[in-house]
């Protein structure tokens, strides 16, 4: 790694030591030994900026932006390269600022683990913060392992603010990062609580432990044990961890001013959608121009193959065939006839229905899994936007025939794409109105942010279950997704709900993963564990059929490159094949 960024990684760290707002101030030119790592405060200070760090966009704080790498999204930005595919190369900005940034967290959880640890407080303090630590280092490689392979591996005999002229370790082997990974995620189940004050919520805790641990079991296939650590936290198998599904899927993406759900296990805490707060920036992201102020330059929109995975109500693949005979193979043109309708010049209403059937086009979003609705904004639906002041006014996603009338704007009554493209839009994670005034930054998006959650962990755990040729199991798992959304359940009694065999289980997990957990970014790293990244790369196109930009694959895109700037600052590092 370059000096400059080794070192950042230290200073970083005394910065978001100082800026944690709800602890008490620290200069950063006093964290030393003389002067810092004295007190319970100081220790606990260590361990709040670590979250700092994590939250970071090329940290973590850009996880939902990996769904458009996938079939679910499209989008301009951030993955374009790694997206695309045209572009994607060991110079890719995102390729360098994950590794950079990733590596600072391993730095700075470094930093915690060897001068906490030697602290002298009670004991009882330092373990937690040691099992917070290792938590995050481990998440930190993890992520590494997914992304390359193997990297260079450094612990807290690593002291950056010494020794950051001569770290240039070679790569160690993906099985020995693994083992790091797994070293570090039994010592977290040791030392962490299994819950922590109010005051520390969203802190890690031993069940987030347990749930990463057996999410690494599974990306290597090591069935037995990843049911082992899921069984334990989802049937509470020697603790009481209190996870639950929560009861509203739409409410479980809106949590917000201290709002909490049973079914987190760890998440990215979001504090306040105002200036003075910190916060994800998700909307700037996957808001549409009708949200509050914003002025879209990257724009990741949900793909109409995510939308066509939302079955009927009573469980039966979706055909657009069956609403508009011809629709699936018809032109643009075709489409265009069956969806498109005209608005006036100052776009505050429509003139014309043409020869589009509005309830017909409505109905077939409508009557759908519920998840649809609630996950994305589809034609004809409603979304409470804000106008040029933003003042809260309600806004329609209508397609348009621009030859019989206005074209859609923001600052009226409709929606439209910053691209230009009819596409879908998200509504999952997007705020309505300015919530009464608690959200009045689009770059501030107020949520509580899943890394793991429960239903994702029932999921795995499904998965893990049918590999064992558990299928009866695997299925009782997959329904408590589906119950929670009133959807029927599998092998319920009609023929289409029926499923026999492993690889049909294995399908119907597949498919429900995308559906629930839509604008998450888990789609990325589950298709190239599966072996489906190849199948699903596609070109991009709208609701039409029109071409948004095109997508290329090579075998070598199942794995990252090494950045060449970290090749140049590190002799001893050797690129990936084919890079």
């Amino acid at each position: 790694m370059k000096v400059k960024h080794i070192l950042s990684a230290f200073l970083g760290f005394a910065l978001l030591l100082s800026s944690c707002e709800s602890l008490d101030y620290t200069r950063p030119d006093q964290l030393s030994n003389t002067t810092f790592w004295k007190t319970e405060l100081h220790a606990k200070q260590a361990a709040v900026g670590l979250y700092q760090a994590m939250m970071q966009p090329w940290c973590f704080g850009l996880e939902f932006a990996f769904d458009m790498c996938t079939d679910l999204a499209d989008g301009t930005n951030p993955f374009a390269d790694i997206s695309r595919g045209t572009s994607f190369a060991s110079t890719s900005g995102a390729v360098q600022n994950h590794w950079q940034y990733l590596y600072e967290l391993v730095h700075r959880s470094n930093t915690v683990i060897r001068n906490v640890s030697t602290m002298d407080i009670d004991q009882t303090k330092i373990d937690p913060i040691i099992g917070e630590a290792k938590f995050l280092r481990a998440m930190a490689y993890f992520r590494m392992l997914n992304c390359w392979g193997g990297v260079p591996y450094y612990d807290e005999t690593c002291i950056i603010e010494e020794e950051f002229a001569t770290v240039t370790s070679p790569r160690s082997s993906a099985e020995d990062i693994r083992k790091h990974i797994i070293n570090d995620l039994t010592d977290a189940i040791a030392k962490l609580p299994i819950s922590w004050e109010t005051g520390d919520y969203g802190r890690a805790t031993k069940g987030a432990a347990y749930a990463l641990r057996g999410k690494v079991y599974l990306f290597n296939k090591e069935w037995t044990k990843a049911v082992s650590d899921f069984e334990e936290i989802v049937y509470n198998k020697t603790n009481d961890y209190g996870y639950e599904l929560h009861p509203n899927y739409e409410n479980l993406f809106r949590l917000y001013n201290g709002a909490r759900s049973k079914e987190m296990i760890f998440a990215i805490q979001s504090i306040d959608g105002n200036v003075a707060g910190y916060a994800l920036n998700i909307v700037g992201y996957f808001g549409n121009k009708a949200t509050m102020r914003l002025i879209a330059s990257n724009c990741i929109v949900p793909s109409t193959k995510l939308v066509d995975l939302y079955e009927k109500p009573n469980g039966q693949k979706f055909d657009w065939d069956e609403v508009f005979p011809g629709f699936n193979n018809g032109t643009s043109q075709f489409r265009h006839k069956c969806l498109a309708v005209a608005i006036n010049d100052a776009s505050t209403e429509i003139i014309s229905t043409l020869d589009c059937d509005v309830e017909k086009v409505t109905a077939a979003y409508n009557d759908r899994d519920p998840r649809l609705c609630w996950n994305v904004i589809t034609p004809f639906s409603h979304y409470l936007g804000t106008d040029a002041g933003s003042n809260p006014r309600d806004k329609q996603f209508v397609i348009v025939d621009p030859t019989k009338g206005g074209a859609p704007m923001e600052a009226q009554s409709f929606i439209r794409n910053s691209e230009g493209w009819n596409s879908y839009f998200w509504r999952k994670w997007i705020p309505e109105g300015n919530m009464d005034g608690y959200w009045g930054e689009y770059n501030r998006t107020p949520y509580e942010f899943p890394l793991i959650r429960l239903g994702d962990v029932i999921l795995m755990l499904a998965e893990a279950y049918n590999e064992l040729g558990e299928t009866d199991k695997a299925i009782a798992e997959v329904n408590k997704i589906r119950a929670r959304v009133r959807m029927p359940e599998l092998n319920s009694g009609p023929a289409w709900m029926a499923v026999g065999s492993k690889d049909e289980t294995t399908q119907r997990i597949r498919d429900e993963r995308a559906r629930e957990l839509a604008g998450e970014g888990q789609r990325y790293w589950d298709l190239r564990r599966w072996g489906l990244l190849e199948s699903t790369v596609k070109n991009a196109t709208d609701i039409l059929g029109d071409l948004m930009y095109e997508r290329v694959y090579q075998p070598r895109h199942e794995i990252w490159p090494i950045p060449f700037v970290e090749m140049e600052r590190n002799p001893n590092l050797t690129q990936n094949e084919d890079w």
